[in-house]
């Protein structure tokens, strides 16, 4: 099932109808600032699972999540000054940000080290549908190791259609990964040049 929702303007009844599928354990195609991704309520374990078992992996991968704001981030992982300042300087924005996880991130969310990887993404659908449900949304790309990435919601659904409970169709994007900067540590170290810019942290 597709939900045609405006990308400059979501409608909140809509976004609603779309959160009522998060909490209900439902698995969603839905468009970041970089990619058409797949996403459920952070705090759903099974929901997780399905993520995993959709994108054929065995759990071990870390799946990102989206925070409505920074204030929201500091809830999920530990912050420091410096990481506070370099994410308030690119956020929202096309970024993940790796950083330690508090204890309110389920075990099956977070990496061996016990890390994270957080986005808000410049996209107001998705901010949307994380503010109304009140609470991050696990975000990792759709496609598998052996396909390119999915700009299109009407491809997702053809392709992922039986195990998705939704696709939020936003309109078509311009497919490209985040950048990923780890800032567990000061010194920022990036692990993948995606979309955003990252030339001053080289």
């Amino acid at each position: 099932m597709i939900i045609t929702i405006n990308p400059k303007n979501p409608q909140i009844r809509l976004v609603r109808k779309v959160v009522e599928v998060l909490r209900g354990g439902g698995v969603i195609g839905y468009p970041t600032d970089t990619i058409y991704g797949v996403g459920c309520d952070l705090f759903n374990p099974e929901a997780i699972r399905k993520v995993h078992r959709l994108k054929q992996g065995d759990g071990k991968k870390p799946l990102s999540f989206i925070c409505a704001d920074l204030k929201d981030i500091s809830k999920y992982a530990f912050v420091s000054d410096f990481a506070y300042k370099t994410m308030k300087r690119l956020l929202p924005g096309p970024y993940t940000f790796v950083l330690k996880a508090t204890k309110l991130v389920p075990k099956i969310a977070q990496t061996k080290q016990k890390t994270v990887g957080i986005r808000i993404p410049d996209n107001k659908i998705c901010l949307a549908l994380v503010k109304e449900l009140g609470n991050p949304i696990i975000s990792t790309s759709v496609n598998r190791p052996d396909e390119g990435l999915y700009n299109d919601p009407h491809e997702i659904e053809e392709r992922f259609g039986k195990q998705l409970d939704l696709v939020v169709d936003g309109g078509l994007i311009v497919a490209e990964h985040s950048s990923i900067i780890d800032l567990t540590d000061e010194i920022p170290k990036v692990l993948r040049k995606g979309k955003g810019d990252v030339s001053f942290f080289e």
